[in-house]
């Protein structure tokens, strides 16, 4: 690295206040909590928007689209912040992220809604990946993981209240305020971003974006994820439909590796994922991150459909799976700037996981209140692996490219999570005989007509949830332990050299 590099850097890294960064952290984490919370607040609206719309057969697109769209253009957010800035990029996907909320309460039909919400997941898909890459930006990797802990709490939190408002404005107001609401908060968060970021330190250089390689990406992305949607679900995993998505997206991703070796500046240049810190990293987060996100889903249906939980009380049991992260990840990220040996907690924590998910798979008469003292203790496990996979990817590679990898690395974990949630939507419905529930959230009334006991079945799911904590707990193992730098200059400075 030439000394023309050394000053350039030195000369962005601008001093903050520590008032300065509290006020873009705040304004970062209303960023993501408005993607975050639309995740989670639209389910238990979906029946009454069916019902005012008219139109139940298209109801599923209204998350799928969200999904769809959010997922494809995460890569895309990081690289296009690398280019320019992470200022403009969050700021373009606040905008239109409100834009899109406004044509979701103003949508006079589903189709139009469905749309809508595409629009809104190609504005909500950056704001997450962005939020932490800004972090990575304004905090050296050894301090890094204590504010990993503060976006596990916007998780948490819309997880917890999502459900919640998205009832009770859909019973007691109207379905469009769900979306409505994301006018304030957006607000806030434009003008704490178009105010506070004007002092981030800016570490972009000359590049340019690889349009092409994009289309090939978000195509075989979008096509991979209508199978995992559909599979098991709207259409048997071996039928034509499925078989042709799947073929499609393979087809895709061979293309988009030949892009990536030919192209002279490739959308996720092979260096990064060739980085045994980011490549073992992003493994371990997808595989854990991705079997949590699968006992979120299908734990409520477990409740309903083996213990005889009320719906409403069912959402009540995931709390300790919920709060546990968050208690997991501030442990971690608070030891990570008092520790040498980072890794050791979340291999431990890890490693306590798959022990809860054999507990529960092996002895399936445990009393309720074991099995969530069992998730409490697992989803505490779970939470330490959060702050040190995000922070030693991003302390494994140069500010200039810090953007590109935690986009892919958010991509392949969202990826991920959606290739577990269809493993154990197969398990469930290839071993119980349950077809056409038509979505997740059906799976227990189906199930409860047709007399079907789920209790076997869901030991086979809790024996994948070890085997998928497992495999994050190998890849963990694997990853190289770098030594923190307490400076982002230093960080920056030693990952060019690298």
């Amino acid at each position: 690295m030439d000394q023309a590099t050394n000053e350039s850097l030195r000369s962005q890294q601008a001093p903050l206040s520590h008032a300065e960064i509290r006020t873009i952290i705040i304004g970062v984490m209303i960023a993501m909590l408005l993607a975050a919370l639309d995740q989670t607040i639209i389910a238990t609206a979906l029946p009454t928007i069916g019902h005012e719309l008219g139109d139940f057969e298209h109801l599923p697109w209204v998350v799928t689209s969200y999904l769809l769209a959010s997922t494809a253009v995460t890569p895309l957010y990081g690289k296009f912040s690398d280019i320019h800035g992470r200022r403009i990029t969050l700021l373009i996907g606040i905008v239109i992220f409100i834009i899109g909320s406004i044509a979701c309460a103003l949508a006079p039909s589903m189709i139009i809604l469905v749309l809508a919400r595409g629009l809104q997941g190609i504005g909500g898909g950056g704001l997450i990946a962005m939020a932490q890459t800004i972090v990575g930006d304004l905090v050296p990797p050894k301090e890094r993981g204590r504010y990993q802990v503060y976006f596990a709490s916007v998780f948490m939190s819309s997880s917890l209240l999502g459900p919640v408002l998205g009832g009770f404005f859909a019973e007691h107001l109207h379905w469009s305020v769900i979306f409505w609401i994301n006018l304030p908060l957006g607000l806030i968060a434009l003008v704490i971003a178009y105010r506070g970021l004007r002092k981030l330190p800016r570490h972009d250089r000359p590049h340019k974006l690889d349009i092409l390689g994009a289309v090939i990406m978000v195509s075989a992305t979008v096509s991979l994820l209508l199978a995992l949607s559909w599979g098991g679900l709207r259409y048997p995993w071996l039928s034509a439909p499925i078989g042709g998505l799947i073929a499609l997206s393979l087809v895709l991703w061979v293309a988009f590796a030949f892009r990536m070796r030919l192209a002279s500046e490739p959308l996720i240049p092979p260096g990064v994922m060739r980085n045994p810190v980011v490549r073992m990293g992003t493994l371990a987060a997808c595989f854990a991150m991705g079997t949590y996100i699968g006992l979120t889903i299908y734990l409520p249906v477990y409740f309903e459909s083996v213990r005889g939980i009320s719906a409403s009380l069912s959402g009540l049991g995931l709390i300790p799976l919920m709060a546990g992260t968050v208690v997991g990840a501030t442990l971690s990220g608070r030891s990570m700037a008092k520790v040498r040996h980072y890794k050791r907690l979340p291999v431990a924590g890890i490693a306590v996981a798959v022990v809860g998910s054999i507990i529960l798979a092996a002895v399936p008469g445990l009393p309720i209140w074991a099995v969530e003292v069992i998730l409490g203790v697992l989803s505490i496990g779970l939470g330490t692996i959060l702050p040190v996979t995000t922070v030693s990817i991003q302390n494994a590679v140069a500010l200039h490219d810090l953007g590109t990898a935690t986009g892919a690395a958010n991509f392949f974990r969202s990826l991920g999570g959606a290739l577990i949630v269809a493993v154990f939507g197969a398990i469930l419905l290839g071993m119980s005989g349950l077809q056409g529930a038509g979505s997740f959230e059906s799976l227990g009334e189906v199930a409860a007509r047709s007399g079907v006991d789920l209790s076997h079945v869901f030991g086979y799911i809790f024996w994948a949830a070890a085997a998928g904590f497992g495999l994050a707990l190998v890849f963990l193992i694997a990853m190289k332990e770098l030594p923190l730098r307490g400076s982002a200059v230093k960080a920056a400075e030693a990952a060019i050299a690298d």
